[in-house]
């Protein structure tokens, strides 16, 4: 028997939807932060320092990258992991590990969204970090406590 991809698009809804409270749990949401610049080798420019050290680290304080004028849903993402270093300026690998931490949002069909859990690695590192990113929602940018800019 062969499913149609409509219904299991369907059947993707419905379970996610159903998984998600009403109310969202994030809490550093700023629907007029400004739009970030782009910097020549296309990273966002990053200018300030976090001083909460759940900003980035707790799924209720993802980095709120915003998507929604870009063709790819993760350019935001990589725009801002591309502009950060590690805490001595030293080069940092990044990999997507999941998308998970389901929350209502406006901005898509589904009225659901996940955030995405980047690990992010650097030689000397003890233990890679892992920061939790929101492509739906806006939000000031800021550099997670532990981190820096790349020069």
């Amino acid at each position: 028997m062969k499913i149609k991809p409509f219904l299991v698009a369907i059947l993707i809804a419905i379970t996610t939807t159903s998984c998600v409270s009403t109310k969202s749990t994030l809490k550093n949401v700023d629907d007029n932060a400004p739009i970030p610049t782009l910097s020549a080798n296309n990273t966002f420019v990053l200018t300030e320092y976090s001083k909460d050290k759940k900003y980035g680290y707790d799924a209720d304080y993802p980095i709120n990258v915003f998507y929604k004028n870009t063709k790819d849903e993760n350019l935001n993402a990589e725009r801002f992991l591309n502009a950060l270093a590690g805490p001595k300026g030293e080069k940092i690998t990044f990999s997507k590990v999941e998308s998970c931490c389901p929350f209502p949002t406006k901005r898509t069909e589904i009225g659901a969204g996940f955030l995405d859990l980047y690990e992010l690695k650097w030689e000397g590192q003890t233990e890679p970090v892992k920061l939790y990113l929101n492509i739906y929602e806006k939000g000031y940018l800021l550099v997670p406590i532990g981190l820096s800019i790349k020069k």
